[in-house]
């Protein structure tokens, strides 16, 4: 059996991420055989006995055809104008291809706040875990009706990876248009597929532009950054064609399609992912080469002594990065200090912070339980 066939056949907790270009006809309109067509493979994966929650784009896009768009709209009101009309009928559709297989589609839409705040996280975690005890499938979006720039995730790949390390996922499929990562542009005859990425390399950047997906709001670049986050974690993620008619069969037949990445390490645990890998650091701490070793390592605690400088405005209990003194980030942690005491107590002793604040209310300015090395 091939590493692709044995890892497939183990997983049991599966991510399906499918992308607005997959879902849509050459008008924009929603294309029903595609989503007939999940529904039909998600229910064998679901008759297997494993878990499925589908990260589904398509909104926007559907509410661009519904409403005669001709192109993307680019202020904020009429992008949430056209998800609020295209996610009714996005869900509609998906709920009246599951029931034909008995199941029923279970919407969550969630915003970036979602995820920042460790209670609403737990309770999306909880309503996903309690889906699974019912014939429901699952289908998650962004909330683009309510989303700002301040508590917007950004695209959905972005997004899958976050579910994918909410619910500890063993695998995440990235459905798109293009047959995985290739060697070069997708319109080169020359490009070729690359199978398997045993390692997650910096260097697989260059093989991607920038460039944005006509209908979504990412591109290839955004799914390397989803895979990152995931492969981090334990999660491996695989990134397919779309448009293949039975792409999910195919996967899970063990056959050669798409682009495999394998998890960089074991699993990490939920607590540790939802600091290191889903909020966003509020601001940075820099320490010397001996407090990274020390961290990085020999697995200790954060002292306030190998700080050297403090970066940002964060209260305590808040994500902050720690990078080294060239700048180069390595972990990240929950703070014990707002960022005016981190400040004051930064490159001191612990005598010294007990006669500075009066008393030393915590000996680590990051405790090793709420950190995680990143590099």
């Amino acid at each position: 059996m091939s590493p692709r066939q044995e890892l497939v056949r183990r997983a049991r907790t599966i991510v399906v991420k499918v992308g607005t270009n997959v879902l849509s006809t050459d008008d924009d309109r929603l294309d029903s055989d595609r989503i007939a067509s999940l529904a039909e493979q998600i229910r064998r994966l679901v008759e297997s006995g494993r878990k499925v929650v589908l990260v589904s784009s398509g909104a926007i896009g559907a509410g661009m055809g519904l409403l005669g768009l001709r192109e993307r709209p680019k202020d904020l009101s009429h992008l949430q104008a056209a998800a609020a009309t295209g996610q009714a009928h996005l869900i509609h559709l998906y709920d009246k291809h599951l029931r034909p297989h008995g199941f029923h589609a279970a919407q969550l839409l969630l915003t970036a706040n979602d995820f920042k705040s460790r209670a609403r996280y737990l309770n999306v975690r909880n309503t996903l875990l309690t889906l699974a005890e019912f014939p429901t499938v699952p289908i998650v979006n962004e909330n683009d009706t309510v989303s700002t720039e301040e508590i917007k995730l950004g695209d959905n790949d972005r997004l899958a990876a976050m579910v994918a390390n909410l619910i500890r996922a063993d695998l995440l499929i990235v459905l798109s248009v293009v047959d995985g990562l290739l060697t070069g542009d997708p319109t080169d005859p020359a490009s070729r597929r690359i199978p398997l990425v045993e390692r997650f390399d910096e260097e697989l950047m260059s093989l991607v532009g920038a460039s944005k997906s006509s209908r979504g709001t990412g591109g290839m670049r955004t799914k390397l950054e989803a895979v990152q986050t995931a492969t981090a974690v334990g999660t491996n993620v695989m990134i397919a064609n779309g448009k293949r008619p039975q792409i999910l069969d195919e996967i899970f037949a063990g056959e050669d399609v798409g682009t495999l990445f394998l998890a960089e390490q074991e699993a990490v645990p939920a607590w540790k992912r939802w600091i290191g890998y889903t909020l966003p650091p509020k601001g940075k701490l820099v320490l010397d080469d001996g407090a990274r070793r020390a961290v990085e390592q020999q697995g200790k605690s954060l002292l306030a002594i190998g700080v050297t400088a403090v970066e940002g405005d964060f209260e305590k209990g808040e994500v902050v990065s720690l990078v080294d003194l060239r700048g180069e980030e390595f972990a990240r942690g929950l703070t014990n200090y707002d960022s005016g005491t981190a400040g004051r107590v930064a490159g001191k002793r612990a005598d010294e912070i007990s006669a500075l604040l009066g008393a030393m209310r915590y000996d680590e300015v990051i405790h090793r339980d709420n950190l995680v090395v990143r590099s």
